[in-house]
């Protein structure tokens, strides 16, 4: 449901992507001026909607979701860091989301609509205003990197999605449904010992692990005036969600010490941590007007203070996530599109 603010972009993917590396050639104009942190920018897909990019521990591939060309709904992918050897890791079923490698490269992890439903599921209906769709068919599941031996790990009604892995391969956090209301919760890395995390009435979602695997970050959404209530409520029973105003908040991993860390009025989300654990790197549509409006990358302390933009460019930034090194970082991005709403993977050397 990451992938969920890009459907405000789009109406259907378009576009090809490129499966040549000689396509993903350095552009020294696709950083702006005022992107000082990023340095020999890269675009490694070229047309149709690409999100989520996460590094392999080795720092050698990523995995990511894409819809485009025959992909009609987002499929999992994995390729090299200079954009080749591109292939559908996922069954080509239903829609999925969530992807991630397991820290020892043996297993990939991502969510799928496809027992549910071999078919797309519905777009979400915005006559309500923009929304996401909380699909009831996603379920969690491993495989390994090529895409066999897929095995599911969740098994209760409702939405199961959002997992991320802890760098030493033994938890995961995801996002469920399954109590009535959408909370983080962690299993072990086989889908055993769940423990609710997120007690608190509203959306608790997109969870990381710090490098530590000490703390959880993640974005939240709590109604408190009446109307609100009622408001999330009438749209969870329809399996939707209202996500014009999320927080950034940090636990501990067994679930306590909660604090919220940003407080932007905001559609801030995609959270992960940096290598050295001390600082976050998100999208957010702060200060932006009309609408989602543009969404930029940013980094904050843990603590909440220091916030700093990263990205300067029109349009959307969004899912960040550095290399477990912190030398690179990749993300997705709507710059240097050839097609309207097109959005694409890049990936940068970070510079300090």
């Amino acid at each position: 449901m990451r992938r969920a603010f890009l459907i405000f972009l789009t109406v259907a993917g378009s576009g090809l992507l490129a499966l040549a590396a000689a396509q993903s050639t350095a552009a020294p104009n696709l950083a702006t001026p005022q992107e000082k942190h990023l340095k020999n920018m890269r675009q490694l897909t070229f047309g149709g909607q690409n999100a989520e990019a996460y590094f392999s521990a080795d720092g050698k591939s990523l995995i990511f979701q894409s819809s485009h060309g025959g992909v009609k709904c987002d499929q999992i992918f994995t390729m090299n860091l200079d954009g080749s050897d591109m292939r559908m890791v996922s069954n080509g079923k239903g829609r999925t989301t969530c992807s991630y490698f397991y820290p020892n490269g043996k297993k990939i992890l991502y969510s799928s609509t496809h027992l549910a439903n071999a078919q797309c599921p519905p777009r979400p209906d915005f006559s309500k205003g923009y929304v996401w769709a909380v699909y009831a068919g996603y379920d969690i599941f491993t495989a390994n990197p090529d895409g066999s031996n897929l095995k599911q790990l969740t098994r209760t009604p409702g939405y199961d999605a959002e997992a991320t892995i802890s760098e030493n391969g033994k938890k995961i956090v995801f996002t469920s449904l399954r109590n009535g209301d959408l909370d983080i919760y962690s299993m072990d890395a086989n889908g055993k010992h769940v423990k609710q995390l997120t007690h608190e009435l509203g959306y608790d979602g997109g969870p990381f692990f710090s490098p530590d695997r000490k703390w959880i970050v993640y974005r939240a959404y709590h109604p408190a005036a009446e109307k609100e209530i009622n408001d999330y409520r009438e749209l969870l029973k329809q399996n939707l969600i209202r996500p014009t105003y999320l927080e950034l908040w940090i636990m501990k991993a067994d679930g306590s010490d909660k604090r919220q860390i940003t407080n932007l009025g905001a559609a801030s989300f995609g959270p992960s941590f940096f290598p050295d654990g001390q600082r976050i790197v998100f999208s957010s549509n702060q200060g932006a007007t009309g609408g989602m409006g543009n969404f930029e990358l940013y980094a904050i302390n843990s603590d909440g203070t220091g916030l700093e933009q990263i990205t300067y460019s029109d349009g959307f930034d969004g899912f960040p996530m550095f290399s477990s090194d912190g030398k690179k970082l990749a993300w997705a991005s709507n710059r240097n599109a050839k097609a309207p709403h097109e959005t694409n993977l890049f990936i940068a050397d970070w510079v300090p």
